[in-house]
C-alpha cells in the first residue's frame, strides 16, 4: 500500500514537472487588450460579424481589421465601452438592414423551373445557374432565411425573401450566403454611394435616368395611391421632383418596355403628380438620412448641382454649407427657363426641401473675392467642393468682368488668350507653369505664359504622341525652346497653400511643381479640396489647432467620374471639359456622386467605381418583345390655352388629375430585367 502511495505521488511530481515545463514551452502570448475586448463582447458567437465567434472578432478589432461597432449583438453602448478600451471614439452608428434585390418570383415567373432533390440556393446556383429566364433572379430555396441567426427572415408567399425590420440587425449574414447577390445590406449612406452594377435587378427605365430613380417601385406606389411614400422613392435619388416634373426630357420613356406594345408609360409626368401633391397640401416630405457625423462640408455654388450636392452630404449625415455668388440659389433653373415652363415658386419649393434637410445656405458670397479655399478650410469646414457651373452660368455670371481666381493658381485658357501678353485681366503667373490640353494652341498659350514671367512651362496631353492634335514639327519646336511634353498623362491631385498652387500630380505618382495651371476647358473642374492626412495617421489623434489660412496646406483631386464615361480619372477627363449638363437630371446625377466622392474623401476611402457598373453600353439581359399584355392609351397631359398664359402668369401643362395618375401608374409592366407584369394573369386572379 504504502509502495503504491509513493508511485502515485512520485508520478504526481513527474506530471506536474512536466506541464510546468509544457506551459513554459509551448506558452502562448495573449494580448491583453484582446483579452479586454473579448471579455466585453457577449459571448454569442452568432457569427453576425462575419468572424467564427467573440474571440476571432475581439482579435479583428484588436488590430484594426474591424469596427469597435462590429458586433451586432451588442447595441451602442457596447461599441462606446470597446472604443474606449481602445483610446478611441466613434461616430453613432448607421443602422443596416437586409434588403431582398427582386420583384418577382419563381412562383411567378413565366416559366417554372423545379430544383427537384436541393434544398439550398447554393447548391441550386452551381447546378443549374438558378433561374433559367433571369440569371439573377432569387432561387427561392431560402439558404438566406435559414442563415440568418437572429430570424428576421422568412420566405414569402410568393417565394421571396420578407425581412422583419425589428429583427434584423444588419450582421450580413444573408448577404453573404446568397449565390445571386439578391440580397444585399442597405442604409441611407449604401444607397447613396451605390453605383448600379450587373449583379442588380435595374429596370430599363431605371438604368436610363441619369439620377438613378427607382422609377418602377414609386409608380407602384402611385397606383396604390400612397403618394407620400411614392415621393420619398423619388428624392431616394432626386432632391427636384417638382422641378425635374416639369423640364425633364425623359430619356427614361424613350427606353420603356411599354412602347413595345404601345406606348411608354407617362414617367415624368406621374412624378410630377406627385411632387405637386406634396406641395398642395404643404406637407413636407424627406428622405431618412444618417446620423449626425459633427462633420461640415462647405460647397461652392448654389446651382442644381451644388444644391444636389449638399442635399446628399446632408443625407450622408454631414452639415453642408452652400455658397452663393448670387443673390438667389438655383443657377440656370431660374435664370435660363421661362416661368410658363418652371415659375419661380416651384424652384423655390423644392430648394426650400433642400435646406429643410439640413443645408445651410449664404449668397452673395464670392470665392476668391469674400472667401477662399484655404480660408474655409482654416476654419470649421473639413472639405471644400467647388460646383462653380459650366461656361454657361460663369458668362452669364461675370459677364465683361475679368475672370475669378477661384482655385489658387487656375485659369482656363480662354482668359490666358483673351488677357494676352499685355495681360488685361492682370493673371498671376508664376514662374512653373502647366498647360493641360490645349492643342493647336499650345504655342501661343505658352508664348503669352513666357511674357509674364514664366520660366518653365510643361504641356500635358492625356493622349499618346501618335494620337495628339500636335504634329511632329509642333512638337518639336516646343521643345526646342523649352517646354516639356507629357503624353499619356492626366492630372489626379493638385497640391497648395494658402492661395497659393505649389504643384500637381500626374498618374497617382510623378509630382511636378506648378505655381500656375492653365486648363482647356469651358468650366473649373469639380473639386474637392482637404487637408492632406499625415503619413502613419493613427485612427484618433489629438486635437490639435489649425493653422492660419495663409499658412494652410491643402490638396484637391476631382470626384469619381459618370460611369458613362468610364473607369477615367483625374482633371479633364471625357465629359468634364466643354460644356455645363445638358439637363438638370444629369447635374443632379452629378451631385450624388460629389456627395458620394466628399464622403469617401472624409474617410479616406477609394474613389473609385465598381469594375461591373451598369452603362448604357453594357451588355446586359433585356426582352425585344412582350407577350399578354393588353393594350392601353397613355393619358394625355392636360393643357392651359395659350391666351391664359400671360395673363394669369400659368403653367402651359395643367398637371394629371389622380384619376388620370391612377390610371397612368397602373399602365407600368413592373418590369425586371426580363420580367414583367403578364397581365392576363391578373385578369384570370382578379376573376
Amino acid at each position: 500500500m504504502i509502495e503504491a502511495f509513493l508511485v502515485m505521488g512520485g508520478m504526481g511530481v513527474v506530471i506536474g514537472a512536466g506541464l510546468a515545463l509544457a506551459s513554459k514551452i509551448f506558452y502562448v502570448y495573449v494580448d491583453p487588450l484582446v483579452e479586454k475586448i473579448d471579455g466585453l463582447l457577449p459571448g454569442a458567437n452568432c457569427g453576425g460579424c462575419g468572424l467564427p465567434g467573440c474571440g476571432a472578432n475581439a482579435e479583428a478589432i484588436a488590430t484594426g481589421k474591424s469596427s469597435p461597432a462590429s458586433c451586432v449583438a451588442g447595441g451602442s453602448e457596447l461599441a462606446a465601452a470597446i472604443a474606449e478600451v481602445m483610446g478611441m471614439k466613434i461616430e453613432a452608428k448607421e443602422p443596416d438592414i437586409a434588403l431582398p434585390g427582386c420583384t418577382y418570383g419563381v412562383k411567378d415567373a413565366a416559366l417554372k423551373f423545379a430544383y427537384d432533390g436541393l434544398s439550398s440556393c447554393q447548391a441550386a446556383a452551381m447546378m443549374y445557374g438558378g433561374m433559367k429566364e433571369c440569371r439573377i433572379g432569387c432561387l427561392g430555396l431560402g439558404s438566406c432565411a435559414s442563415a440568418c441567426p437572429f430570424g428576421a427572415i422568412k420566405m414569402g408567399k410568393n417565394g421571396l425573401p420578407v425581412v422583419d425590420e425589428v429583427k434584423c440587425t444588419g450582421c450580413g449574414t444573408c448577404e453573404r450566403v446568397c449565390p445571386k447577390n439578391i440580397i444585399t445590406l442597405s442604409s441611407v449612406t449604401r444607397r447613396i454611394l451605390k453605383e448600379y452594377t450587373t449583379n442588380d435587378c435595374t429596370t430599363p427605365c431605371q438604368r436610363a435616368c441619369p439620377a438613378g430613380i427607382n422609377i418602377s417601385e414609386y409608380i407602384h406606389q402611385i397606383a396604390e395611391k400612397n403618394y407620400h411614400k411614392a415621393v420619398q422613392v423619388i428624392k431616394e435619388r432626386n432632391p427636384f421632383p417638382t422641378v425635374i416634373g416639369r423640364i425633364c426630357p425623359r430619356p427614361c420613356e424613350t427606353e420603356c418596355r411599354r412602347q413595345l406594345i404601345d406606348e411608354p408609360v407617362a414617367i415624368n409626368f406621374l412624378k410630377r403628380f406627385v411632387a405637386d401633391y406634396e406641395m398642395q397640401n404643404n406637407d413636407r416630405i424627406l428622405p431618412f438620412k444618417a446620423p449626425e457625423t459633427d462633420r461640415r462640408v462647405a460647397v461652392v455654388g448654389g446651382g442644381v448641382e451644388g444644391l444636389s450636392t449638399a442635399f446628399f452630404t446632408a443625407r450622408l449625415g454631414h452639415s453642408p454649407t452652400v455658397f452663393e455668388a448670387t443673390e438667389q440659389l438655383g443657377g440656370l433653373l431660374r435664370t435660363a427657363i421661362a416661368q410658363y415652363r418652371l415659375p419661380h415658386d416651384i424652384l423655390d419649393w423644392d430648394i426650400q426641401g433642400i435646406i429643410e434637410m439640413g443645408v445651410e445656405t449664404r449668397t452673395r458670397q464670392t470665392l476668391g473675392r469674400d472667401f477662399t479655399i484655404a480660408s474655409l478650410l482654416a476654419g470649421d469646414y473639413e472639405a471644400v467642393f467647388l460646383a462653380a457651373g459650366g461656361w454657361d452660368s460663369r458668362t452669364e455670371r461675370l459677364k465683361d468682368a475679368p475672370p475669378e481666381e477661384a482655385v489658387p493658381g487656375t485659369f482656363l485658357l480662354i482668359d490666358l488668350l483673351k488677357s494676352g501678353a499685355g495681360n488685361k485681366y492682370s493673371l498671376k503667373i508664376a514662374k512653373d507653369v502647366v498647360i493641360v490640353e490645349s492643342g493647336k494652341l499650345t504655342a501661343d498659350a505658352v508664348k503669352i505664359c513666357k511674357s509674364l514671367g514664366a520660366e518653365k512651362v510643361t504641356v500635358i496631353f492625356k493622349n499618346s504622341k501618335q494620337t495628339a492634335t500636335l504634329t511632329d514639327t509642333e512638337i518639336y519646336a516646343l521643345e526646342a525652346d523649352g517646354v516639356t511634353i507629357l503624353f499619356d498623362s492626366t492630372i489626379t491631385r493638385m497640391d497648395g497653400k494658402g492661395n497659393l498652387l505649389s504643384g500637381i500630380a500626374v498618374n497617382n505618382n510623378t509630382t511636378i511643381p506648378a505655381g500656375t495651371l492653365i486648363l482647356e476647358s469651358g468650366r473649373l473642374p469639380e473639386l474637392i479640396f482637404s487637408l492632406p492626412k499625415p503619413e502613419g495617421e493613427q485612427a484618433v489623434e489629438e486635437e490639435t489647432p489649425k493653422l492660419p489660412a495663409d499658412q494652410l496646406e491643402w490638396i484637391a483631386v476631382a470626384s469619381y467620374k459618370n460611369p458613362e464615361h468610364g473607369q477615367s480619372n483625374g482633371l479633364l477627363a471625357k465629359g468634364d471639359v466643354i460644356t455645363d449638363f445638358s439637363a438638370a437630371i444629369r447635374a443632379i446625377g452629378a451631385g450624388r456622386r460629389a456627395a458620394a466622392s466628399i464622403h469617401k474623401v472624409l474617410y479616406d476611402m477609394e474613389l473609385k467605381l465598381p469594375k461591373n457598373v451598369v452603362t448604357q453600353q453594357t451588355i446586359i439581359q433585356n426582352v425585344d418583345h412582350v407577350e399578354n399584355i393588353t393594350t392601353c392609351s397613355r393619358q394625355i397631359m392636360p393643357l392651359n390655352n395659350v391666351s391664359d398664359i400671360p395673363k394669369h402668369a400659368a403653367e402651359i401643362e395643367k398637371g394629371f388629375t389622380e384619376q388620370m395618375a391612377v390610371a397612368e401608374a397602373n399602365r407600368c409592366l413592373k418590369c425586371g430585367l426580363v420580367c414583367y407584369s403578364d397581365q392576363t394573369v391578373l385578369i384570370r386572379e382578379a376573376s
